[in-house]
């Protein structure tokens, strides 16, 4: 496999036997993919679209398009967190072909695969080379289909909030689960999108609060953001 971390995969490896409890360690991710799958759905048409979710963990953003029509194909590296994605979307009567292999390595049948959609979300942050990962996603994106990258810049308002507040105040991370160094800020992001032939539309921050546990969409960038790509004409 390819642009892989092995130590950050051990790490969410034991993550993987909690991942759907709603008030384990994985709760930030459950409160913040309403408002992630929102921002997408209105940026895209999900209904019948084909739907690459990479980095997919244990598919909490890929049983969310695939409740909303889409054909989902989810990727992870962790084979832990493939084989609980597969279980509960099973248990959830939802049709998802997942796979653990890195974009990089997803063929079928001899050929690249294109899709409609592709997703990345918090995985650029966890990979040796997130400038590569954004190139291999802009490969397999059909020429009118659209790229949404979700990551955390690098500013020190960033690792206050998600690292020292997230992981060290409020404990709602465990410890070491982010690396200030490996944040990217939003011209890095980009800039590798142009060098992959593709154009931002757009960027927004995304507010939450862990009290009421509640997460919004927002103009300020300067912690988390998401973004919306297309291939450029």
């Amino acid at each position: 496999m390819q642009n892989v971390n092995h130590n950050e995969l051990k790490k969410f490896a034991l993550l993987a036997e909690t991942w759907w409890d709603l008030d384990g360690d994985c709760k930030p991710l459950h409160d913040l993919n309403p408002c992630r799958g929102t921002f997408i759905a209105e940026r895209a048409e999900i209904a019948g679209a084909r739907i690459l979710d990479v980095g997919c963990g244990g598919g909490i953003l890929s049983e969310y398009l695939a409740a909303g029509g889409a054909k989902v194909v989810g990727i992870d590296a962790n084979r832990d967190l493939i084989e609980v994605a597969r279980l509960h979307a099973a248990d959830s009567d939802l049709d998802i072909r997942y796979e653990c292999v890195t974009v990089e390595d997803l063929v079928t049948e001899g050929t690249k695969e294109q899709f409609d959609i592709i997703t990345c979300m918090e995985l650029l942050e966890h990979v040796p080379d997130p400038e590569l990962m954004v190139e291999q996603c802009a490969r397999r994106l059909s020429t009118s289909g659209s790229i949404f990258f979700s990551t955390i810049n690098r500013t020190l308002k960033a690792y206050a909030m998600a690292v020292f507040g997230a992981e060290y105040l409020l404990r709602l991370l465990p410890r070491g689960t982010h690396d200030y160094a490996s944040f990217i800020k939003p011209s890095e992001l980009a800039r590798w999108g142009r060098q992959a032939g593709l154009e931002t539309l757009l960027y927004r921050g995304i507010q939450y609060n862990p009290l009421t546990r509640h997460a919004a969409m927002c103009k300020d960038i300067s912690v988390n953001f998401i973004t919306h790509l297309k291939v450029k004409n």
